[in-house]
């Protein structure tokens, strides 16, 4: 599982509707997703169309009357993607805590229970309020992994500096090391200053800096207006494709899982179905001219999309490879390189996929 919040004190940066459509967009990819609201604000709540007389206030505050466990305030939001909900009440938990001992770790003692319960969760995304108050300093705690959303502007550059105090704060008095990596977000391409801006964001946080950027797009307010996340609402718009192709970055950087027990033994009937399948099988070599990438993988409708070990390309000299053996059919692929997301340049044949971006295509027939 990975906790990931989504911060900056700056408001109108695009936290909350990151951490919407992000959250769509991973479950889309088939990660199942929790999304926390910890904005009194309830932003995301309210850009989703949840209602409940439950937040998560009644997980955290010790005085609340109608006390739940975390499970208990949980709503669908679509196919993989789940709420917790906020709710203004919330707004009044900073002053509850404020002389309550190990009031910094309050979410971090939640999640460690819920995860015991619920680690079928892929990812729990934390969406903060635009403040540095208990709230945002219990999401950085309870988080192994922190993403900010930055305009290409001055002061939102500027005001940094108080979020990196705050992530150090939090190393050095609680012992908790958190990764962050910065978001450019409502992103002008009209504008040459955006541009300027966009180079000294790339310089002040080299090797901290996704790959990916999320445009100015007025179908992402839209769709907060209707309550939808911009799945829902227009999946072909450029907001859909930026979150998309983010979504697939930070997919790119999971672990593979650890722990999964190897078969011993293998039953007679599956020996059975494998000697029957394995004449059906083709040997397929993929390869890609990526002379200064770190790593390449190629995924797609054959392995569930997932870039892990198994997808991991090698390479030669300046080309990378991968070998597989296929059945017979048509796939849709894509290669991974660096975390970007890319079609076969060497493959003609290829097919819009929903996102606004294009699938190289693969037919394996049997031949005659």
């Amino acid at each position: 599982m990975r906790l990931i919040a989504i911060t900056n004190q700056k408001g109108g940066c695009g936290k909350t509707t990151t951490a919407i459509n992000l959250s769509a967009c991973l479950a889309e990819n088939n990660r199942k997703v929790l999304l926390i609201d910890l904005d009194p604000q309830a932003h995301a709540t309210f850009g989703l169309s949840i209602k409940s007389e439950l937040s998560i206030y009644n997980v955290l505050s010790k005085l609340s009357p109608s006390r739940v466990r975390l499970e208990e305030i949980i709503k669908n939001v679509s196919k993989n993607f789940d709420i917790a909900p906020s709710g203004i009440v919330l707004s009044t938990l900073e002053q509850e805590l404020a002389g309550e001992i190990g009031r910094e770790s309050r979410l971090w003692d939640i999640l460690n229970n819920f995860k015991e319960t619920y680690s079928y969760y892929d990812y729990i995304i934390i969406d903060c309020p635009p403040n540095l108050g208990i709230l945002t300093i219990n999401a950085i705690r309870a988080a192994s992994e922190i993403i900010i959303p930055v305009e290409a502007s001055r002061f939102s550059i500027e005001g940094l500096s108080q979020l990196m105090d705050i992530i150090n704060l939090v190393k050095d008095r609680l012992n908790h090391d958190v990764d962050y990596r910065v978001l450019v977000s409502n992103f002008d391409s009209r504008l040459a200053h955006s541009f300027i801006m966009l180079n000294r964001i790339k310089s002040n946080f080299t090797g901290k800096l996704f790959s990916n950027i999320v445009h100015v797009n007025v179908k992402l307010k839209e769709a907060q207006n209707e309550g939808k996340h911009i799945l829902d609402f227009d999946k072909y718009c450029r907001g859909t494709k930026d979150y998309f192709s983010l979504s697939r970055e930070i997919i790119s950087q999971e672990q593979p899982k650890e722990g999964i027990p190897v078969m011993e033994v293998m039953e007679e009937k599956m020996k059975e179905v494998l000697k029957e399948e394995l004449p059906k099988l083709m040997q397929v070599a993929f390869s890609v001219a990526a002379p200064d990438a770190k790593e390449v993988y190629v995924v797609g409708d054959f392995n569930d999309w997932k870039v892990d070990a198994s997808s991991r390309m090698q390479k030669d000299k300046d080309i990378w490879t991968k070998r597989m053996k296929l059945g017979l059919g048509n796939y849709r692929y894509r290669f991974v390189v660096d975390g970007t997301w890319t079609e076969d340049p060497n493959n003609s044949n290829k097919q819009a996929n929903p996102y606004g971006e294009m699938d190289s295509l693969l037919e394996l027939a049997k031949k005659e």
